[in-house]
């Protein structure tokens, strides 16, 4: 690819990650008003979780096309046109008259996020590579600050009691904005002349696959805490439901804070190690929450579990995105396994505590962390530069 000159590329990670945050943003915003759209149709809580199923199905159809629409419009439109349009299929859900329509308007809004979401991390890992330096960890973690900034004014609408379509039309409306400016400073890079066209419709490749199953332990655990963690300190340990959603919270912030300080341990250590530490800490806050006596452990295991979690989607798509000379379809195969996981773990939890116990559901999540560090291997990608250029110049920590 071809088009941006090499100055351009420390602005680019600036829109990147206004990007990042944007996208975040969405998803807050949504899932604070998920229960006003559940009332306002009458739905149960079955109907309402086949609803909730759409947004995955629309993801997993549509992200193996984001890499033919970057081909054909080029990297900086290709982001802004993607974006644009996930913004507004946030305002498409809550006007829907019935259940059919809502699952319709979800299975958009699933493909839109899908689909952005694979081009802005392609466009991520191009920027880490051009500028020779770990970021990616930084962009989720805009992401996720996104989205708890995002989950701020829905859960201040909700509280508001303000109708979920003005809500979420108006959020649309200044996401996408903001969106589309940032869009402005991303990195501008178009096909050589020449360059065949990616697939319509590809497969991913195998390399993803390995790096897709490390990303899987991870979200896996991640949706273990972000789901069940309130549940966990109030049927296993007792506790008052302020502290259990507490909790939640802080997982969602350690995690958070975990990501922007994650760069900083990969220009140090490397992907692996840091891997490898971080699913050390995710195991020890799992043994710690399965043997918690009361709430305060049990909350130090959580965070410490978000803590070491954090970095791994972030470099696994990294690692996706230097594997192969297909970048966009190596991170659509990894996002597909890895949103798989999301979409799997809380309701195989469900499952398993009610054969068992919720205890054993984390025993499980434990058991996933230990993965982490034996597989960390498989992130050792190299940086690749682009073809006639040299290496960046190693850029001072910050």
């Amino acid at each position: 690819m071809t088009g941006c000159h090499p100055g351009q590329w420390p602005r680019a990670r600036l829109a990147l990650a206004v990007v990042f945050a944007v996208h975040g943003a969405v998803t807050g915003d949504f899932a604070t008003r998920i229960p006003w759209i559940r009332d306002h149709l009458g739905l149960d809580n079955g109907e309402l979780g086949l609803a909730l199923a759409f947004p995955a199905l629309g993801s997993f159809a549509a992200m193996p096309l984001a890499g033919r629409i970057t081909h054909r419009l080029g990297s900086r439109t290709a982001l802004r046109t993607l974006t644009v349009l996930w913004c507004v299929s946030l305002a498409l859900p809550a006007p829907a008259p019935g259940l059919p329509a809502l699952c319709g308007a979800l299975a958009v809004y699933g493909a839109t996020s899908g689909m952005a979401d694979v081009a802005m991390n392609a466009l991520g890992v191009e920027t880490e590579n051009r500028l020779g330096r770990s970021i990616m960890s930084g962009l989720h973690g805009m992401w996720s600050a996104g989205a708890l900034a995002g989950a701020a004014a829905g859960a201040l609408a909700a509280h508001a009691d303000l109708d979920a379509r003005v809500h979420l039309a108006s959020a649309a409306a200044v996401l996408a904005l903001l969106g589309a400016a940032a869009c402005h400073w991303a990195p501008a890079l178009r096909t050589s002349p020449g360059e065949r066209p990616p697939p319509r419709f590809a497969p991913p490749p195998r390399s993803a696959l390995a790096i897709g199953a490390v990303g899987f332990c991870a979200v896996f655990a991640e949706g273990a805490g972000l789901d069940w963690s309130a549940v966990y300190l109030r049927d296993v340990i007792g506790s008052g439901a302020g502290l259990a959603a507490a909790c939640t919270t802080a997982f969602s912030c350690t995690m958070a804070a975990a990501r922007f300080a994650g760069d900083a341990a990969v220009r140090r250590f490397g992907a692996v190690r840091t891997v490898r530490a971080g699913g050390a800490l995710a195991t020890a806050g799992g043994l710690l929450v399965v043997t918690a006596p009361g709430p305060a452990p049990a909350v130090a295991g959580f965070a410490l579990t978000g803590l070491g979690i954090a970095v791994v989607v972030p470099l696994a798509f990294a690692a996706a995105g230097r594997s192969g000379p297909a970048p966009s379809q190596a991170i659509a195969g990894v996002a597909t396994v890895t949103y798989t996981s999301g979409l799997v773990a809380p309701s195989a939890l469900g499952q398993l505590a009610d054969a068992t116990s919720l205890t054993v559901s984390f025993g499980l999540v434990t058991a996933l962390t230990v993965g982490l560090t034996a597989a960390a291997g498989v992130l050792g990608v190299p940086v690749r530069h682009p073809a006639g250029e040299a290496p960046a110049l190693p850029v001072p920590e910050e």
